[in-house]
């Protein structure tokens, strides 16, 4: 690899310090190597455009944390382009290798010594009487949660155009094997490899006591309803694309989700596997 484009968290890197330190090592190996600067994550902040990343670059290095990734890979989903973590925090699930020790990692990078996982993405279209209202994609997960009021909601949930259940809930999360490690975890979800090819669905504090996750294919399709039962103002409910609002699902609206067509290409240098990742964080 010759091209490459660096995007860092300032508030991680304060200064750029690190990020500078990495632009300089490939630069002395004959790389080209922009950076691109960003304050933080958050609703309305943006990594990139389609104008700020060249045609030619074939990694993208996130400097941060999981997070900062899962916000790059959703900027930039049309690019298809390989993204590389390094870690400014705690040992992640999606940065690999630490920023004190990124020289042995970049060593393996321009030597060719490196492989690409595809990493299933989910895509979320929202629907109103007049049609559609919104689209977004999500790495981790889909969540649909209560808007403002104290109040449980009512989800009616289809998979493939049938019935599944009626959910009395404070939410719906629907995850990817990727987010099966965040969000879902806390909910009481199952953990997935995430190589696997399969959707998980977790009602968020569900009102009865026999409510659980439900693992199904990555093929299926699955609707969820604000279902009728309040007035419309405590039954509203807000759409999140890992962690990002994107818009609110009223009574009668229906928020439909599948496997995207994109994938996030993460790229691997270390063989450590998912297991001992999860062994680390479990017993740490």
């Amino acid at each position: 690899m010759d091209h490459f484009y660096l995007i860092a968290n300032m508030t991680k890197d304060p200064g750029l310090k690190t990020a500078r330190m990495i632009q300089e090592f490939l630069e002395k190996k004959g790389k080209i190597c922009r950076l691109r600067e960003q304050e933080g994550t958050g609703e309305g902040s943006s990594y990139t455009s389609e104008c700020w990343v060249p045609d030619d670059t074939e990694c993208i290095l996130v400097l941060g944390g999981d997070g900062t990734l899962i916000q790059a890979a959703r900027d930039l989903v049309h690019k298809q382009i390989p993204i590389y973590g390094i870690n400014m925090g705690t040992l992640g699930y999606l940065t690999e290798v630490d920023h004190t020790s990124f020289a042995g990692a970049l060593e393996k990078i321009v030597a060719g010594e490196y492989f690409v996982e595809e990493r299933m993405m989910l895509k979320g279209q929202l629907f109103g009487p007049e049609g559609l209202i919104c689209s977004d994609r999500a790495l981790n997960d889909i969540v649909i949660t209560r808007k403002g009021s104290i109040r449980v909601v009512r989800f009616n949930i289809y998979v493939n155009g049938e019935f599944l259940n009626r959910y009395t809930a404070d939410g719906i999360l629907i995850s990817t094997p990727t987010g099966s490690t965040a969000y879902n975890l806390s909910a009481g979800g199952p953990l997935a490899e995430p190589n696997a090819s399969i959707m998980i669905l977790t009602p968020i504090s569900p009102h009865t006591l026999n409510n659980r996750s439900i693992v199904l294919p990555a093929d299926a399709r699955i609707t969820v309803e604000a279902a009728d039962g309040y007035d419309e103002k405590s039954g509203e409910c807000i759409a999140s694309f890992d962690g990002a609002e994107s818009g609110s699902l009223k009574p009668g609206e229906r928020l439909e989700i599948n496997k995207s067509s994109y994938t996030t290409k993460i790229l691997r240098t270390s063989k450590v596997s998912f297991l001992e990742i999860l062994r680390r964080k479990l017993s740490g």
